[in-house]
């Protein structure tokens, strides 16, 4: 029997113990005052992720995948979605297929095409030459041959034919999310209605907030949809990361690192989804017009800064992990640190930076 012992992040309430692992599995919360300060948490579930450590999701090879799934281990995520950009159907097949194996295996938890069904006007960094709209066909087939790996895509409400796309993707066991879209708030609204249930990175790749016309960010947070923020003080102020939350909720909101392969890389030159980017004291801009492309965050950092922006531990872990693995169907197996669920833990020091992960019980 395993035990580590620290302050135990449980879905209500931190409490100073030990925690008990029997094989792959937690077996027992046991209360003990007399422990370190460690702060035990669940593994974080990172359900937008483009790459890291100098390797990337985007382009559908396999080689490359592993190694963007093994960097963010390495920082507490224990499982994520290998998340595409906007790409050519040809991409979009050759990467389902050359990822079912590693969904099958464990390596990922599924595919997230952010794209590329989205709103030229809001497409941030998005290659405008891979934007449509949703196209039946192109949509059955991936359904079809994913055979359960494509668990996410992202679909701008107010484009031709996307209700009857979100309630495709509904209807087939895919999470539709509404995201750079400049949609009206009627229009993200008809979205959910659809079938949508996530917001693609609140705020960001979206028509911002009006007193006329709340738009897409009030129209999300007005409805029971799940909202992705992005804790890496770029993309969101802290203070609207800590409204954000607050309005949706810990069971509503989520942290993702929309991260892309220059996440713990020196600076430089990249590349994403075609397009150059620049990374520059670790923001991501693209290099023809500075548009923000993805990040450089990791689950552990947007963890820290959920906290230091007013967030109880608790709500910011459960953002980091228990939403999350719930918006996945996952929560009876990972997600929270209870008995019966696998050993997936991140043992943090007290000022919450990284000191090991375990994955089902196997120290990383």
């Amino acid at each position: 029997m395993t035990r580590i012992s620290g302050r135990i992040v449980t879905p209500t309430a931190v409490i100073p113990g030990h925690l008990e692992l029997d094989g792959t599995e937690i077996a027992a919360i046991v209360p003990d005052l007399a422990v370190s300060d460690d702060v035990i948490v669940p593994g974080f579930v990172d359900v937008h992720c483009h790459g890291g450590g100098g390797h990337t999701f985007t382009t559908g090879d396999a080689d490359a995948a592993r190694g963007a799934a093994a960097f963010h281990l390495g920082h507490g995520t224990t499982t994520l979605l290998a998340s595409l950009v906007s790409s050519p159907f040809e991409l979009m097949r050759s990467a389902t297929e050359a990822y079912k194996p590693l969904v099958a295996e464990g390596v990922i938890a599924g595919i997230h095409f952010e794209g590329p069904y989205l709103s030229g006007a809001r497409c941030g960094a998005q290659n405008p030459a891979y934007l449509r709209d949703p196209i039946p066909a192109e949509l059955a087939e991936l359904v079809k041959i994913g055979e359960g790996a494509v668990r996410m895509m992202t679909v701008a409400p107010e484009l031709p034919g996307a209700l009857e796309a979100i309630t495709y993707l509904r209807e087939n066991g895919v999470l539709a999310a509404i995201g750079h879209t400049d949609a009206t708030f009627d229009q993200t609204q008809a979205g959910v209605t659809a079938g949508a249930t996530v917001g693609t990175h609140l705020f960001n790749g979206m028509r911002p907030p009006h007193h006329r016309e709340p738009g897409p960010v009030v129209g999300l947070l007005s409805t029971t949809a799940a909202v992705e923020l992005i804790a890496d003080n770029i993309h969101l102020h802290p203070g609207m990361l800590a409204f954000a939350a607050r309005t949706a909720g810990p069971d509503r909101s989520i942290l993702v690192t929309d991260a892309m392969d220059a996440t713990g890389m020196p600076d430089g030159r990249y590349e994403l989804g075609g397009q150059a980017v620049i990374v520059a004291d670790r923001v991501a801009r693209l290099a023809d017009g500075g548009a923000i492309a993805g990040s450089t965050l990791t689950m552990d950092v947007a963890l820290r800064n959920a906290v230091a922006a007013g967030l109880p531990l608790v709500t910011a872990v459960a953002m980091a992990a228990t939403t999350p693995a719930r918006l996945l169907g996952l929560s009876g197996q990972i997600g929270s640190l209870l008995p019966g669920l696998r050993a997936d833990i991140a043992v943090l020091k007290a000022d919450l930076s990284l000191k090991h992960v375990l994955r089902a019980g196997a120290q990383i």
